[in-house]
């Protein structure tokens, strides 16, 4: 692996990319920690580490973000406005047909759709951007803890428009980033910049637990963290691959198909698509109970949203599940792969073209989902159980949704890298 990296950085063009997309980590590294005007740092520094402290919450917050959010950076709300806008997008182009025409435009639709998720993200950053803005000034950004109400210098209109409108162009900027190593660096833009979010948390995370928990613990965590992400590499590359063969024709004078392929069908289907619908609806709830702390009944039900309670665990591992088929059942349709199939003279062997091989299909992609979606599940919900079992709290950096999405990035930028390598007849990294 390691002369696979060397090789990689021999090669002009493959150099040139990885060295433009470290540097725009590190530009985005730096956007995450210059804070926005009008914030008055110090005190932001001691209320947003004493809330950590009290709050697992902030903790959620402080990986997902890179540990901008808490900071209230130019780059604070990351790539969460695009990632939910883009999501959105998905889900609309099921009920929508205008944006089903675009999707099967080919790269002109695909262009457009574009475009309306970069309009999509402006908007949501408004409104998320207004919203951190709002609650920093009102002090319900970290409510209980002394000096939340003084973490503005000015809370006037101006001083606040002024805010809202950087973190919106902080947004912008990400989102430009992430589209530029798209194009010119090596794996997908944004999911890079997801990866340098939870990453970044963790050297001070381990230090945390080393300081706190001590060396036995320490190892302890490692040697678990790792175990988990061993068993999600080898489910993530697990995929079952339904043989697909192409008859023979002629086209003019020359003969065409005859070729056998595969679909391959992940065990993961979807994702951490799944986790992340999961873990925001089970957000909805704690976020009203801050926003509306007079409300009884919302005051009651609040021991039950903490992480380590079983309601909480056993509703988070449902939603999963559900959330799992339905992302899979909206992404993968088996009647049009098995029409672009017919159209082309491809048949999976045994089974007839058509409404046959949709079924097949659909059979199949079923059963594939469940044992997916039973793992979402036990990935996310693991870490949790190990957390209350060793003691080390919110400091644990292997949650299951950190985990997926360092992997995930990880085995795709991999692979990219190695079939890059091949294409000049070099080794790969996974080989």
């Amino acid at each position: 692996m390691l002369s696979a990296f060397t090789r990689a950085f021999r090669t002009p063009d493959l150099r040139r990319k990885l060295l433009f997309t470290l540097f725009v980590i590190v530009l985005f590294r730096i956007g995450q920690n210059v804070p926005v005007p009008n914030v008055n740092v110090a005190v932001l520094r001691d209320t947003a580490a004493a809330a950590k402290k009290g709050d697992q919450l902030y903790g959620m917050l402080d990986l997902f973000s890179g540990g901008a959010l808490l900071k209230l950076s130019i780059f604070a709300l990351g790539v969460i406005p695009y990632i939910t806008a883009s999501i959105i997008l998905q889900l609309l182009t099921v009920v929508i047909p205008r944006l089903e025409a675009l999707k099967k435009e080919g790269q002109a639709g695909t262009t457009k759709i574009t475009q309306y998720t970069r309009y999509l993200t402006v908007g949501l950053a408004t409104l998320e951007g207004a919203g951190l803005v709002a609650m920093a000034a009102t002090g319900q950004l970290f409510q209980n803890v002394p000096g939340a109400g003084s973490l503005l210098r000015d809370t006037g209109p101006f001083a606040i428009v002024t805010m809202v409108v950087c973190l919106v162009a902080g947004t912008a900027v990400v989102m430009w980033l992430g589209e530029l190593v798209t194009d010119r660096g090596v794996g997908n833009g944004m999911s890079i910049l997801i990866f340098t979010q939870v990453v970044a948390v963790f050297p001070a995370q381990f230090w945390g637990i080393y300081k706190t928990q001590g060396p036995f613990v320490f190892v302890l965590v490692m040697l678990v963290g790792l175990a988990i992400m061993a068993g999600v590499v080898f489910v993530e590359q697990g995929q079952r691959r339904i043989p697909v063969q192409y008859a023979k024709r002629m086209v003019g004078r020359r003969m065409y198909g005859g070729a056998a392929t595969y679909i391959p069908l992940k065990v993961n289907q979807a994702g951490i698509i799944p986790v992340i619908f999961a873990s925001s609806l089970l957000y909805l709830p704690i976020l009203a109970t801050r926003l509306w702390p007079d409300v009884r009944w919302l005051q009651q039900v609040q021991p039950y949203l903490r992480p380590e309670n079983p309601w909480h665990m056993a509703g988070f591992f449902l939603l999963i599940v559900f959330f799992t088929y339905f992302y899979v059942a909206i992404t993968f349709n088996p009647v049009e792969v098995a029409d672009n199939m017919k159209k082309y003279g491809g048949f999976v062997p045994g089974v007839r073209p058509g409404r046959p091989t949709a079924e097949y299909l659909d059979h199949v992609l079923s059963r594939i989902t469940a044992p997916g979606a039973l793992y979402l599940g036990a990935v996310s919900l693991v870490p949790l159980v190990v957390l209350a079992m060793l003691g080390v709290g919110d400091q644990f950096p292997f949650g299951g949704t950190s985990i997926l999405i360092v992997v995930g990035v990880g085995l795709d930028t991999v692979k990219q890298i190695e079939a890059q390598l091949q294409q000049r007849n070099y080794e790969g990294f996974l080989r």
